[in-house]
């Protein structure tokens, strides 16, 4: 079957078991499909995605790749085939960066797939200066507005999302996919292409936290990444490293500071 830029969902049956007893049930499930990125027409990975936002996630991979900066990129031209999205796109002449070369399709699960040197999978992070500060309830005012702009997570419960807040809290911008590195790369796609600064606010995740959502977040310029699930040891290693303030296990009640708590501190003293 075709792809079908129109639907990021489907509605699917089944047969469902509680408490012995079954009966037949219709659900949404979201949409999953390959896109292909390219750069200049050269071909340079997959994604299994969800095929909104294209544009930017194409662009997002651009920016937290390091393959280019905001200002190299000259478009994005998508097409759709019969096997799903191609995505190019087109820097501007002579200022192409070298991008981490990849042998495998980017699993929706993944940030890293296909990657090939051990040396490209970890690198070293730009160090984020942001002297922003925020009030630990602009975090839990975040947290709690997270339902609100997810609709493709509502209705399926079956996508992540990523979402960038203002100093106070408030979030204004969001992008969801199957991915959480797919949502966390729209929204950067989306931030750059609405020229909001990162610096001025924070990340928001529907997930947990590894070290490639920290690498990602570094390289947006983002001060403080929030995510509602536990950190691994790297993301806190990295995040240290990269200046980035990492707060997780982020729930209705409360949120653990893992790295540079002083842009917590501040702001709590400053109110």
């Amino acid at each position: 079957m075709a792809p079908d830029p129109d639907r990021q969902s489907w509605t699917r049956s089944g047969l469902q078991w509680r408490a012995g007893e079954t009966q037949d049930i219709a659900r949404d499930t979201p949409a999953e499909a390959a896109v292909g990125l390219s750069f200049d027409g050269r071909p340079h990975t997959v994604l299994m995605a969800t095929p909104a936002d294209i544009e930017d996630l194409a662009i997002g991979f651009t920016l937290t790749e390091g393959i280019a900066a905001p200002g190299e990129i000259v478009g994005v031209d998508i097409k759709v085939s019969e096997l799903g999205w191609l995505a190019d796109v087109r820097l501007e002449p002579g200022r192409r960066r070298i991008a981490r070369p990849r042998t495998l399709e980017g699993r929706s699960s993944c940030g890293l797939c296909g990657v090939q040197r051990l040396a490209d999978a970890v690198r070293p992070l730009p160090r984020v200066t942001s002297a922003a500060t925020f009030a630990h309830e602009a975090i839990q005012r975040a947290v709690r507005a997270l339902d609100e702009v997810q609709p493709l997570g509502q209705r399926t419960r079956a996508t992540h999302a990523a979402a960038f807040a203002m100093r106070d809290g408030a979030i204004v911008l969001a992008r969801e996919d199957v991915g959480r590195h797919n949502a966390l790369d729209k929204l950067a796609g989306a931030l750059a292409g609405q020229g909001l600064d990162a610096g001025t606010g924070f990340i928001v995740v529907t997930s947990r936290c590894s070290f490639e959502m920290v690498e990602k977040t570094a390289r947006i310029g983002a001060p403080m990444i929030v995510a509602v699930s536990a950190p691994t040891d790297l993301a806190i290693r990295k995040a240290e490293e990269a200046g980035v303030t990492l707060v997780a296990l982020a729930r209705a009640d409360g949120h653990t500071v893992f790295t540079h708590a002083q842009r917590l501190a501040g702001a709590r003293q400053a109110a």
